[in-house]
């Protein structure tokens, strides 16, 4: 077999430890990998590099287009981005792929039948990281939902349920809230859901569909989620099912991937030959998948699996009345090893075979044909004085001439006008928004907001950003105000 181009970076903490460890296993069982190492993470950061990734990686991950990635540090504040979010999207890593499974009796939990595969969107929602300071008391953060994104995501876990042999797909959202972002999501699973007869289908409000995967998993099989409530709930999963050093996850874009460990790079445990390298060991199998070498991958998981069972463990999963030896990182990897070619007794053996692959196929942007309106602008202040102040001064900058009127004035998202609220929290951030009377033909123009935004600097006012208002095909692009 012609060995696989990867690139592998150690990481941070105890990456370097557990990197050992898997390849040490992933080799001693016949993968036949190429192997191209890179520096990444905290040194790069440290040495003045924000992105924390050696231009030099870049050029290998174009080459090889797979990357075993250690766990790394994102130093805290100062502007440095997290490196996995810039990874994925550089790479257009769209779907996170995360098992979850029980290994009762040998690792402590409470649901010793859980098997759950959380599929989590990648690129989008806060994790594009668009955030703004906009007055002294207020900072902002946009989240983006995209039809083509979530079409892309949610065809990905009925394809992978399919190809899996799972029966239903699950999508959880905040809907009843985000009506229009996490209301699109929900949207494209009721349309794409029927494609798939063959499979089951369900929605959950995130709250409750949290609460029960905390509390009977067992009635999940794969959840499709947008970004947030996917990186939070599966830490969840891996956490209930027995522990998140046992979890791996994939990264798959259609023209690369990246395999890691879900934990982080653990500092205080760094150097000590004591962390469990279980999660990124997982994750090298399911880039063994990946790469097609299936019978090694197979051999790997099973070895791991038996060594579960003969109860050696690393500290972290350690329990005294089912655990035989505790051993250190490197000391399990030998442990693996010495297991290759042998099966679970208890535990159900994996099989892996080809046709597990879940294929790509291109999500194409919806151009779409609805009549696109600009009706308004929503224009966000800041404002120090008494709201009366306020609502004279939003009231002189109207030009009856453009047609567009005073509807609301709120203040994080409370309608503080023209229903007033006495007694209401007040931050120094307003939202004025003015739009033409829904019973008028008339449209805005970009000129118009322009000369708004002239109206409101003449009589003092400082405005920090301003969201245009738009209808298609008639229907308000845009949400009312809380108190409407």
């Amino acid at each position: 077999m012609t060995k696989a181009p990867i690139t592998v970076a150690y990481g941070d903490g105890i990456g370097p430890e557990i990197m050992r460890a898997t390849l040490h296993v992933l080799q001693s069982a016949g993968a036949q990998l190429d192997i191209e190492c890179y520096e990444i993470g905290e040194k790069v950061y440290l040495s003045g590099n924000s992105s924390g990734i050696e231009p030099a990686l870049w050029e290998s991950l174009h080459r090889t287009k797979v990357f075993l990635k250690g766990p790394i540090t994102t130093p805290q504040g100062g502007g440095f981005k997290s490196l996995n979010v810039t990874m994925r999207r550089a790479l257009g890593l769209y779907a996170n792929i995360r098992p979850t499974i029980a290994y009762h009796p040998f690792v402590a939990t409470k649901h010793p039948q859980m098997d759950v595969v959380i599929i989590r969107e990648n690129e989008e929602d806060v994790y594009a990281g668009i955030e703004h300071r906009q007055s002294h008391d207020i900072v902002s953060c946009t989240k983006l939902i995209s039809r083509s994104g979530s079409e892309r995501i949610i065809r990905y876990a009925f394809e992978y349920a399919r190809a899996h042999d799972r029966k239903k797909v699950s999508c959880f959202t905040k809907d009843n809230i985000l009506k229009m972002t996490d209301g699109l999501f929900h949207q494209v699973f009721q349309e794409i859901a029927p494609q798939y007869p063959d499979l089951e289908h369900e929605h959950w409000i995130v709250d409750i569909g949290a609460a029960l995967l905390a509390d009977t998993p067992e009635i999940f099989d794969v959840i499709v989620l947008p970004n947030l409530y996917g990186d939070i709930l599966s830490d969840v999963a891996a956490q209930i099912a027995g522990s998140v050093g046992l979890a791996g996850s994939s990264n798959i874009g259609a023209n690369a991937a990246m395999f890691e460990a879900v934990h982080g790079s653990a500092p205080r445990l760094a150097n000590q030959n004591i962390a469990n390298p279980s999660a990124l060991l997982l994750g090298g199998v399911l880039m063994l998948l990946h790469l097609g070498q299936f019978e090694v991958a197979q051999k790997v998981h099973n070895a791991w699996l038996r060594t579960l069972e003969d109860g050696i463990h690393t500290a972290d999963i350690f329990n005294p009345t089912v655990s035989q030896e505790k051993v250190g990182t490197q000391e399990f990897a030998s442990a693996v090893i010495d297991r290759l070619g042998e099966e679970p007794i208890q535990l159900k053996a994996v099989r892996y075979k080809k046709e597990k692959i879940v294929s790509h196929q291109p999500i194409p942007f919806h151009h779409s044909q609805e009549k696109k309106e600009l009706v308004g602008a929503d224009v966000f202040l800041q404002f120090n004085q008494s709201l009366e102040d306020l609502i004279i001064a939003l009231e002189c900058c109207i030009d009856t001439n453009d047609g567009m009127t005073l509807e609301m004035i709120d203040n994080r998202g409370m309608i503080v006008w023209p229903q007033k609220r006495p007694g209401i929290f007040l931050s120094d951030s307003f939202r004025a928004r003015f739009r033409i009377p829904t019973t008028t033909v008339q449209k805005v123009t970009h000129h118009q907001v322009i000369n708004l935004l002239e109206r409101l600097s003449s009589q003092g006012l400082e405005f920090l950003n301003v969201e245009l208002l738009y209808n298609f095909d008639g229907k308000p692009g845009f949400t009312q105000g809380q108190g409407a």
